[in-house]
């Protein structure tokens, strides 16, 4: 199947600046989601921590950059991961995002994160993030949406979590959370979620007053 969300032959999204270079798209995507990034930090978006409102904070991030920021996919997608072998994470399929996408919302929602000890808290808040994210509700910026989403919700509910460690060790990051969602309908559970409770106990404990 085409990709809609490609410009033809190429491998570059369609975005509102025109530009088919993907290596200077990625340079302009950077420079604006950073902006927006650090304006979300002193004004974020208020509402429910919902499925809805994680689609408000993927349109505030990349607003500048695509058309479609802030709708979930059209398409199911797949991205190859080196720390897989080359497997992708099974990602929801396009009939499912909603759904998915709200299950595991409300599923950080309604815990009672106040009662939890540290090492509770840092074990169960990794698992809904990992949880949100392999959702991947976007065609891309997925990891940049969920996890200012996250740390949103964190300092809401009086965990805030360092944020510069992410930005600091994005990649590192982002294949944590691939480590965590690695569950297959064929292969079976594979996931490793250490990588992921390290670096968030790292974050809530460096963040601490």
């Amino acid at each position: 199947m085409k990709d809609p969300y490609l410009y033809s032959q190429t491998t570059t999204l369609v975005n509102l600046f025109k530009e088919q270079d993907e290596q200077h798209l990625d340079e302009i995507e950077a420079n604006y989601t950073g902006l927006r990034i650090r304006q979300l930090i002193d004004n974020p978006i208020d509402g429910p921590f919902d499925f809805g409102h994680l689609c408000r904070v993927h349109r505030f991030i990349f607003q500048d950059i695509f058309y479609w920021a802030g709708l979930p996919r059209i398409i199911n997608i797949e991205k190859p991961e080196a720390a897989l072998g080359g497997i992708s994470i099974e990602y929801s399929d396009v009939q499912n995002i909603q759904i998915d996408g709200e299950k595991a919302c409300s599923k950080m929602n309604k815990t009672i994160w106040k009662t939890l000890s540290l090492e509770q808290k840092t074990e169960n808040f990794a698992k809904c993030m990992a949880e949100i994210w392999k959702v991947h509700p976007f065609r891309e910026g997925n990891t940049r949406a969920v996890i200012t989403f996250c740390c949103d919700f964190a300092e809401k509910n009086d965990f805030p979590l360092n944020r510069e460690l992410f930005k600091d060790n994005s990649l590192y990051m982002r294949r944590a959370l691939v480590a965590a969602s690695a569950v297959f309908h064929d292969l079976g559970d594979l996931s490793q979620q250490k990588y992921l409770i390290g670096i968030m106990l790292d974050a809530i404990q460096s963040n601490k007053i």
